[in-house]
This record gives structure tokens, C-alpha cells and sequence, in this order.
């Protein structure tokens, strides 16, 4: 009774010994070579079935290494469970029509017992055969013989891929430790004040190595730290004994020619609520901090020269404009328009720490403060008042939400509720399940007849920032006592960076 199994897995099996096709080993020849002798026959083979072949690992009285697997014996004593004796192969209609059996080694004896992996699934077989028929079959000691030779080419087999599975995983480490030349280990006793730290965290933080050997009261070592970093350093290392949560930073060591690090580390043995021992690792990230500053250094000199193209833009205009003055109200009316989008890219350009603007966080709220300072009035307070939900805002949104507003705001001077000294434009912002509203509602203003006749450039412009770019939906009611306006905007849409960093 043959035994079941997926001839997918037995391939994925077989082909995890990487023996197929490897060259001649001894241990396998020798096998081959004492079951013919046992068995006083001409031939031998270890032979392993692959998808369409049947490959000789060791042969002895063969001369291919490889045949057909439809004209394998092999393939067929796999599949049953103990060995398969073929006393006259002309005999039985399992093979009498092989070519092996017709044509040359003229194959008439055949017995081989399956070899199979440490799950049962099947490899192949080790076969002997003779151009003999043998109507008694095997001995019961060749039959023995026979089986316990086939166990050990599976037991070799399996020591071989030990071998190379144990050689593979030294290779890692061997690998792993080369990299770990980068980092350090360091260990902090908070009883007695005993720091150590092995030798590459000495080579890592520029410190004498038997010093961190011996250990010495961490005061030693925060020396090394960089004065402009200490004081977070030493912050962030209370809060984690504080707290009992990981300690992690990045901060440089030594003076003029500091080198940048990262530090992590976590407490442990807390006893009585209090830290008793603080262990952790440095890494030394000095040429990724160096790649990091080139590319900022490059971002901000690209992003210094977006600025002088706005600056020339708006210089040009106003130049065509003394020269034109029939177009000076167009070129006013654009020149307002880069000042719009001067300051969006003011606002979500790379900054340092020197140059960050002073409004705050890169978020809706501080970048609509920013555009709407210009509409404050003659007191200073701002005649746009914001409130509700802020967001997270990007500079891919950047641009189509300075020109609805700047839009809505410009129109609101000229005509509606910034007008008039005592208007008021209520700005409101709510996060509503999937959806971010925001809503403008003029207060105060001249009376409103109606809607214009035609729909002008800006209204356009404000539609086409909102629909197109943002993906949202704009509504205008031209109520009597002042415009409203609502933008519809998916929630996603002022932030697209950081919502397909979560989706990754």
C-alpha cells in the first residue's frame, strides 16, 4: 500500500539538501560499492527524484548520471513503504516495457529500498541490479543489508545539510560580528555609579578602553558627551529610570570632532520601585548624520533658490507694471498670488533649527496664521478667527491651500467682510470620520445680492484647488448676510506623505 504525500513538498524537501547535481563524495561511493558486493550484483545506484529526472548521486555498473524520471525504478520503490524486489523485470508489466529492460544495461534483477527525509516525505531510492533475473530475490541479510545501507544515506544526507546549514549560520555570524565593529555594549551599575563598557563602546565614545574595562562613576563619561547634547542626554536617561521605558537617543561624543552615536538602552532587577542597573548599546551613525546634513545642506540650497525665483517673479511683475499701466490691477492682483505661494513654500521648506518659522509646528492652523497676518486689523487682532481640529499638513497640500484662501481672503478685502473695519471672517475646521471640513463665513460685511454674474479667474483657480488637487468638494452660498464657503477634503488630503507612510 503506497503512502500518501504532495509531490510539492517532497521537491521542497529534496531540494533543501542541495545535493542535486553537487560532485562525487566517497561516503556515497562507498555505499553503492558494498551494496553490489552484498547483493552480488553488477550495479548500484543512489538515485534521488527530481520534478522530470531521476539523478545519481552515487553509481556503480551505470554509466548516465541521470535519466527520464518516467523511466525510473526509482520513482516507483519510493512511493511504497518498504523495498521493492524485482526478481525478473521482463516479468513484470511494471517494467518489461522500460527501456532499461529492453535495451541496454538490459536490467532484469532489481531490489531497492526508498530513501526518505527526517518527515517521511520521499527522496528516491537505493537500488541494486543485475542483466541477471534472480527468482529467489535477496537473502534475508542482503534485504537487511540493503535497508540498513539506505538509512545511512539518509542519515549522511542529513549530516550533510547539518554541515551546511551550521556552516551557513557561521558565515552570519561571522558577517554579523564584522558589522558589530560599529557597536558597543555598556552596562550601568546605578547603586554604586559603575559604568563599563567593552571595547568598542571605548572606541565608539573615544574613551581610554581599560578605563571602560575597569569602570568608573559615569560623570567620567558624560564629559565625553558634547556640551550642546548633554543636557537632553542626561534628561532622557532620568525619564527612562524614571519610567522603566527604553532609553533611546542620538547625541555626539567628544569635542570639535564629535562623532555621532545612538544610544539605547533599558533598566533592570527594579527593586522597591527603584532602577538598580541600567545595560544598552552605542552605534556609531557619524556617516549616516553626515549624509543626512549633505542632503539637508542640498534641500536647503534648492529650496533657497525657489525662493529668489518668487522674489524675481514678483520683481518682473511689478516692473511690466510701470512699464504697462493699463495692467497694473492684473499685475498687483498677481504679484499678491506669488506672495500666496512665497509663503507656502516658506512655510513647508527644510528648515534648521536657525531658520525654522517662528509660527510653530508645521500644521494647518500655524500655516493659515501665518497666511492670514496681512488681514489683521488696524488694532493688530486677527479679523480671520480659526478654530476647531487641526491637522497634520504637508507641502504636498501646501500649495492648493494657499490659493483657496489666499483667493477667498483677497476677495473678502476687496468686496466682502475684510472690507470694513469691523468684518469678521469665521474659520472653522473639524475632523468628521474619513472627511476634513473646513468653513469660511464672512460676518459684518456689505450685504451680499447675490451671486456674481460670471464666475471669475480666482473662483476657478479656488474650485480647481480644491477639486483637482485636493480631491475635495466646494460649496459657496451667497447668503445676504455674507459668504460661505465649504471645502470637503478627504482626511488625508493635507497630509498624503504621512498617510502612505502608515499604509506601508
Amino acid at each position: 500500500m503506497t503512502e500518501q504525500w504532495d509531490e510539492a513538498d517532497r521537491l521542497a524537501a529534496l531540494s533543501a539538501y542541495d545535493i542535486l547535481d553537487t560532485q562525487p563524495e566517497a561516503v556515497f561511493d562507498d555505499i553503492v560499492i558494498l551494496a553490489a558486493r552484498l547483493c552480488d550484483t553488477s550495479m548500484a545506484v543512489i538515485s534521488l527524484v527530481d520534478g522530470d529526472r531521476q539523478w545519481f548521486k552515487a553509481r556503480v555498473g551505470i554509466d548516465p548520471i541521470e535519466t527520464e524520471r518516467d523511466l525510473s525504478f526509482c520513482d516507483l520503490t519510493m512511493r511504497e513503504p518498504g523495498t521493492t524486489v524485482v526478481p525478473d523485470a521482463r516479468l513484470d508489466p511494471r517494467f518489461a516495457d522500460n527501456t532499461f529492460v529492453t535495451g541496454e544495461p538490459r536490467v532484469r534483477f532489481y531490489a531497492g529500498a526508498p530513501l526518505r527525509s527526517a518527515e517521511g516525505l520521499p527522496l528516491g531510492s537505493l537500488s541494486v541490479l543485475d542483466a541477471t533475473a534472480r527468482p529467489e530475490g535477496l537473502t534475508p541479510l542482503q534485504l537487511q543489508a540493503l535497508e540498513v545501507l539506505s538509512r545511512q544515506v539518509t542519515t549522511h544526507m542529513e549530516l550533510r545539510r547539518a554541515l551546511r546549514e551550521r556552516r551557513e549560520s557561521q558565515e552570519r555570524l561571522e558577517r554579523a560580528l564584522a558589522a558589530s565593529v560599529h557597536v558597543g555594549a555598556w552596562e550601568w551599575d546605578l547603586i554604586d555609579d559603575h559604568f563599563v563598557g567593552d571595547e568598542r563602546f571605548a572606541r565608539i565614545c573615544d574613551v581610554d578602553p581599560d578605563l571602560a574595562a575597569r569602570g568608573a562613576p559615569v560623570s567620567v563619561y558624560v564629559q565625553r558627551l558634547h556640551p550642546d547634547d548633554a543636557p537632553r542626554v542626561l534628561a532622557a536617561y532620568q525619564t527612562a529610570m524614571a519610567s522603566g521605558e527604553p532609553f533611546e537617543e542620538e547625541y555626539r561624543v567628544g569635542g570639535d570632532d564629535a562623532r555621532w552615536v545612538l544610544g539605547r538602552g533599558e533598566v533592570f532587577a527594579i527593586h522597591g520601585g527603584k532602577a538598580l542597573s541600567f545595560a544598552g548599546t552605542v552605534v556609531d551613525i557619524t556617516a549616516r548624520k553626515r549624509d543626512e546634513q549633505a542632503r539637508e545642506l542640498l534641500s536647503q540650497e534648492l529650496s533657497h533658490r525657489i525662493k529668489n525665483i518668487f522674489a524675481v517673479v514678483s520683481a518682473l511683475t511689478a516692473l511690466s507694471a510701470r512699464q504697462f499701466p493699463e495692467a497694473r490691477a492684473f499685475a498687483e492682483t498677481l504679484r499678491t498670488r506669488i506672495a500666496a505661494l512665497a509663503r507656502a513654500h516658506e512655510f513647508v521648506r527644510p528648515h534648521t533649527e536657525a531658520s525654522r518659522p517662528t509660527v510653530g509646528a508645521m500644521t494647518l492652523h500655524a500655516f493659515l496664521t501665518d497666511l492670514f497676518k496681512p488681514y489683521a486689523g488696524p488694532d493688530g487682532a486677527p479679523q480671520v478667527v480659526l478654530s476647531g481640529d487641526d491637522a497634520a499638513f504637508d507641502d504636498q497640500a501646501a500649495t492648493s491651500v494657499a490659493l483657496l484662501f489666499h483667493e477667498l481672503a483677497t476677495n473678502a478685502a476687496k468686496y466682502g467682510a475684510l472690507s470694513v473695519e469691523d468684518g469678521q471672517v469665521l474659520l472653522t475646521t473639524r475632523r468628521q470620520g474619513d472627511r476634513f471640513i473646513l468653513s469660511w463665513e464672512e460676518n459684518g460685511g456689505p450685504p451680499v445680492a447675490g451671486p456674481p454674474d460670471r464666475s471669475g479667474f480666482g473662483s476657478s483657480l479656488a474650485a480647481l484647488s480644491v477639486e483637482g488637487q485636493l480631491g475635495g468638494k466646494l460649496e459657496r452660498l451667497w447668503a445676504a448676510g455674507g459668504l460661505r464657503v465649504t471645502a470637503d477634503l478627504p482626511a488625508t488630503a493635507l497630509s498624503r506623505r504621512r498617510a502612505a507612510q502608515i499604509v506601508a
